[in-house]
């Protein structure tokens, strides 16, 4: 029979150091995510490389990460986070080295995917750490700096990277931070402490209880049952998995393609997005709280920035060769309050099974930016087929994305019964006989 075991909260100097090395290790997670965005130019002169096959190489990383969510969530509560963020890394190391060394387009798939389910931890292993180590107010903080971290990342994936690409070329790139994913595998090592193992759930007790609703089984059936969990999924398939399959690949290519820009100029712009982006996190981890103090929980919050990114994403459509970095930017900042869905999530759920339910939501939304960063790059290419010019077939697919997009929100509206100014709802109870859950 399973048994709820909660660690106990570090002290402010270890937790300073927790973060600090979950963080580097998530800076290159980010820096992996974004670098398609930037050297896409170079890899459609250098390979040949279509829509369809540059989206497809893009998109490698987030099937490889999507892919690594639900063992990596499994791991996470059982054995710890520093545990299973470790021996990822050392998977990205390979996938890296793999990728600097790769002579076909094959094996750079093949390495990208490798990358992914090496980085598929570096943010789930911090969020269940923060979620049973770090004091309740200090969570979403956390959670929310950590995402700032990864926008760090994705600001030196941009015009960083493409100073260094004359000194080192593209594989020399990834060479570099193959070893910077060892030092950071290291500094976790040393710095995270380790998590008891948690009681596997083997008895036909656990079983029965999982059947009956309970979190504490080691099963993902009873998460993904979760009126939480189901109201937020689609949002964060296509609206935030949309976001940074946009921020991560399709913004380059639209600077380029659509609004004529040089690669320079579209690398300077994917800067200035992904600087926006990291303003975005950082005023979020410092707003929630103040917010959530004033009556502005999670869902209420969530919920009143889509609109705002919805009619973003709707204005660059509209404005097509027009749409420059400071529409995208728009729109990324303005889709940022939905990351707020995922610590929410695993607030949902108890600290024994916090790793199972944030990986399962990470899963939803790297598998949302898988679909969606190579759907738009089918779509693409289907409307060229069709005869359409090139901004059109780019407005087609994003239109595609917008529509998918308000579904989802109109799913979430339904599902949680909230407008964007509307009353919180009672909270959710996890299980039978067992106190309310947080909401936020």
């Amino acid at each position: 029979m399973s048994v709820d075991v909660e660690p106990e909260r570090l002290p402010a100097r270890a937790a300073v150091r927790v973060f600090a090395a979950f963080a580097f290790a998530y800076f290159l997670s980010a820096l992996l995510r974004g670098v398609t965005a930037t050297l896409a130019p170079n890899f459609s002169a250098d390979l040949g490389l279509g829509a369809a096959d540059l989206g497809l190489l893009g998109g490698a990383f987030f099937l490889g990460f999507a892919c690594a969510q639900l063992p990596a969530g499994k791991a996470l509560d059982r054995h710890g986070a520093r545990r299973v963020v470790v021996l990822l890394l050392a998977l990205a190391v390979l996938g890296c080295a793999g990728f600097a060394a790769a002579d076909s387009v094959s094996a750079l798939i093949a390495a990208r995917a490798l990358i992914g389910v090496g980085v598929g931890a570096c943010l789930m292993g911090p969020m269940t750490t923060f979620r049973r180590r770090f004091r309740p107010a200090s969570q979403m903080r956390a959670n929310a700096w950590m995402l700032m971290t990864g926008s760090i990342g994705m600001v030196a994936s941009t015009v960083p990277v493409r100073w260094l690409l004359p000194i080192a070329g593209w594989r020399g790139l990834f060479w570099i931070v193959a070893i910077l994913l060892a030092i950071a595998a290291l500094a976790i090592a040393r710095l995270v402490p380790a998590d008891a193992r948690m009681p596997s759930a083997a008895s036909a007790e656990d079983d029965r209880r999982d059947r009956r609703g309970s979190v504490q089984g080691s099963g993902y059936a009873v998460i993904f049952r979760h009126p939480v969990f189901q109201a937020y999924a689609p949002l964060g398939f296509f609206l935030y998995g949309g976001m940074i399959a946009v921020q991560s690949l399709w913004a380059g290519p639209w600077l380029v393609d659509v609004g004529g820009w040089s690669a320079g100029e579209a690398a300077r712009g994917l800067l200035s997005i992904n600087v926006c982006m990291l303003l975005a996190f950082l005023g979020w981890g410092a707003a929630v709280p103040r917010l959530e103090m004033r009556g502005w929980r999670t869902p209420r919050i969530v919920a009143a920035s889509v609109p705002v990114a919805l009619a973003a994403l709707a204005l660059a459509i509209a404005l097509g060769p027009a749409a420059g970095a400071w529409s995208w930017a728009l729109f990324c900042v303005a889709s940022s309050g939905t990351a707020l869905a995922q610590p929410a999530v695993g607030q949902a759920f108890p600290g024994p099974v916090a790793g199972r339910a944030l990986s399962a939501y990470n899963l939803v939304v790297f598998a949302g930016v898988f679909a969606v960063q190579w759907g738009i790059g089918v779509a693409i290419d289907a409307m060229r087929v069709l005869g359409a010019d090139r901004v059109s077939a780019y407005r087609a697919a994003f239109a595609l994305l917008a529509v998918c997009a308000a579904s989802s929100y109109g799913w979430l509206l339904w599902r949680r019964g909230l407008a964007p100014t509307g009353p919180v709802r009672a909270p959710v109870r996890c299980a039978d006989n067992a106190p309310p859950c947080p909401d936020s």
